[in-house]
């Protein structure tokens, strides 16, 4: 028997099994896809992101970000960061990163599908393995979290991620977010010759045609070769407990609200930290209030946020209201970054 399986090698599963292996645990993790493995994200880290990833020893190559910038076309205000930089990382090359430390700390990457889960008072079966606790790693739309039955109804418009890879050189080291009545893109820079480009949006249609709504962004990539288009969503997933016996939910599958301001792996990478805590003082039911606690700024600020996005007069009030206040503004920004 082994200490604890993580299901799921995506970054919040491989930062958990590292936590692990280097607090004394034996670790496995069981991914049914191999190599790196790509995603629809915004792919900015946040500051304390990157010291989540300090602490893991991971340090994937990527630009520097120097804060967040609000536009609409009309108006823009910048946020800087106050407590050191972001880095704009590619997903592939931040899994890779997380892989090779994983290795080296010992963890056995395992590619297998798991399908039929049991839990007993002392341990957890998973396909051939039995631990003492599982970590479920395994993303937004967690078939182990629907299996427990700890999924609830999310009310409210559905929201979609499309991300797009853009070759062209970066024009700024700040992550710009672009408003517009229907959607927001998020450009990042992530290379030296690429730029990401994310839509969120809670309408119907392809990457061209949300980009639309951005006379200004699509102008300045127009005619630039890009890669294929990948989409996720929907984003906001309600869940009733992070916790279900020896049974841990850890990354999206522990619930997401959106990925307004950015904080989704962050978040995970402290979760995978506290979720090891609690493995080794065998206490489980502690986690949840500790995510809960972990995650409550972020919650009630992309919330509010959210909500004021999907009331049209109010959606078109933001960014004049930031370039407004850009001490409070930027004191916001702070907050998640942080």
């Amino acid at each position: 028997m082994i200490d604890l399986l993580v299901v799921g090698g995506g970054p919040a599963g491989l930062a958990t099994a590292i936590h692990g292996a280097r607090a004394g645990l034996e670790v496995v993790v069981a991914e049914r896809r191999r190599g790196t493995i790509d995603k629809a994200c915004g792919e900015g880290l946040m500051p304390h992101t990157l010291r989540h990833l300090q602490r893991l020893a991971v340090h994937p190559h990527g630009k520097p970000i120097r804060g967040i910038s609000y536009r609409d076309g009309r108006l823009h205000v910048d946020a800087p960061f106050k407590r050191g930089t972001g880095r704009g990382v590619r997903r592939t090359v931040l899994h890779g990163a997380l892989l090779d430390a994983a290795t080296q700390a010992g963890v056995e990457i395992c590619h297998d599908e798991i399908r039929e889960i049991s839990q007993d008072a002392n341990s957890v079966r998973a396909g051939q393995w039995r631990a003492r606790y599982l970590a479920a790693a395994d993303g937004l739309h967690s078939p182990i979290r629907r299996s427990l039955g700890l999924e609830q109804p999310s009310p409210g418009p559905r929201r979609w991620g499309i991300r797009r890879h853009v070759e062209a050189a970066p024009w700024s080291d700040y992550v710009e977010v672009h408003w517009a009545p229907g959607a927001e893109a998020y450009v990042t820079p992530i290379a030296d010759d690429c730029v990401g480009i994310a839509l969120l949006t809670s309408r119907r249609g392809g990457f061209d045609c949300h980009l639309e709504e951005f006379p200004v962004l699509r102008d300045r990539i127009d005619g630039h070769p890009h890669e294929p288009d990948r989409a996720a969503g929907p984003l906001r997933q309600r869940v009733s407990s992070r916790t279900a016996g020896r049974i841990l939910l850890v990354g999206d599958a522990a619930g997401y609200v959106d990925a307004l301001t950015g904080e989704g792996l962050g978040l995970a990478f402290g979760a995978a930290e506290s979720l090891v805590n609690c493995v080794i003082a065998d206490r489980p039911g502690d986690y949840d209030r500790r995510w809960r606690q972990l995650t409550r700024r972020y919650r009630m600020l992309t919330a509010t946020l959210l909500q004021a996005s999907a009331y049209a007069p109010a959606r078109s009030r933001i960014v004049p209201a930031a370039a407004a206040m850009p001490a409070v503004f930027t004191s916001v920004v702070n907050l998640l970054a942080q």
